[in-house]
């Protein structure tokens, strides 16, 4: 039997909102930046045409540029100058991505052989290298000093991260105020900096800016929280990559650096083979889950998590009510809840 009219309406508006329902906002946006993707990324030196079609059809979330897209459209930005940008912006990541499979020695990435198990180390290295400043040469093509800073910014405060990350591999003495100095860098910065450029767009809005990278820097840090949880707890199908593998990797992620200083001797020597070792040999994954299960720091990084996410919707209390507004709100939570 159909469901009565209003019976059916009312339903619809209780009803969890879905991503689809706000990315329709962006839609026509999203489509022409990936228009764009292949645009700059078009060569006619082989490897960079086949690698680079490779990457970009990878089943990618693309966050970044559809936040950015968001954010433009809050701030009444309609032209061609954002969808540049957010496929930049997706570049970048994407060379970050291929650059962080490299140091990680990653063979798998959203479910199918990393771009450097496909072609050898020094090519993707290359690659990497060709699609940041690709990026950045087109990135010019609007003249927009103040948007090259902010990328250049996100760029180098990356490299930095990856660079403090790496010094670290394999430590189990990382600190928690050391972990948020690293994510600031690798993560959260690109998101601010993806938020924030509409308002760089002219008419330029300071406002709007610091409120804009306010709230993608929360919801990168938010971002790499979950990441870390859904290390412990997501599957591989859902992440399309093997399960603990920062911990196989050698990095210390936040769950465990805050269970690490209240276990017993035992419990930190099996974290300590794992790091030594780079794989489960000596110890088995279940003996790292029991210990963030039982020392609850899978739901403290939960709890993190969602503070930062408020954060973010608080940093957008300077807009008026909108439809955009509500879709830059729900990006928190449906962050809070993605499996991979």
């Amino acid at each position: 039997m159909s469901q009565h009219p209003t019976a059916a309406a009312e339903a619809e508006k209780t009803a969890p909102p879905s991503a689809s329902r706000y990315l329709d906002l962006i839609a026509s946006k999203l489509a022409a930046t990936e228009e764009r993707l292949a645009q700059l990324t078009a060569s006619d030196v082989p490897i960079i045409r086949d690698a680079s079609e490779y990457i970009f059809s990878g089943g990618g979330k693309r966050v970044r540029p559809a936040m950015l897209l968001l954010c433009a459209r809050l701030l009444g930005r309609n032209g061609e100058a954002e969808i540049t940008y957010a496929a930049v912006v997706e570049m970048i990541h994407n060379a970050t991505l291929i650059h962080d499979d490299i140091i990680d020695r990653a063979t798998m990435r959203r479910g199918r052989a990393t771009v450097s198990k496909v072609w050898d180390n020094s090519r993707t290295v290359l690659l990497g290298d060709w699609l940041y400043t690709r990026s950045m040469q087109m990135a010019l093509s609007h003249d927009n000093l103040e948007v090259i800073r902010r990328l250049c910014d996100s760029i180098v405060r990356m490299t930095e991260g990856e660079l403090m990350a790496l010094d670290r591999l394999g430590s189990i003495d990382l600190g928690v105020h050391e972990y948020f100095e690293i994510i600031d860098r690798k993560t959260s910065r690109l998101f601010a900096a993806a938020c924030s450029i509409p308002a760089l767009i002219a008419p330029t809005d300071p406002k709007s800016d610091e409120a804009l990278y306010d709230y993608g820097h929360n919801l990168g840090i938010c971002f790499q929280l979950v990441d870390d949880l859904l290390d412990f707890t997501g599957s591989e199908a859902d992440l399309g990559k093997p399960v603990h593998s920062d911990l196989r990797g050698g990095k210390l992620t936040l769950p465990l650096i805050l269970a690490l200083p209240r276990i017993d001797g035992r419990r930190r020597t099996a974290v300590e083979m794992i790091l030594e070792d780079g794989a489960f040999a000596r110890a088995q994954p279940e003996e790292i889950l029991e210990i963030v299960e039982t020392e609850g720091t899978l739901e403290e990084v939960r709890e993190m998590a969602s503070s930062y996410a408020d954060r973010a919707c608080a940093a957008l209390e300077i807009f008026p009510p909108s439809e955009t507004v509500d879709a830059l709100e729900f990006a928190p939570e449906s962050v809070l809840h993605r499996r991979s």
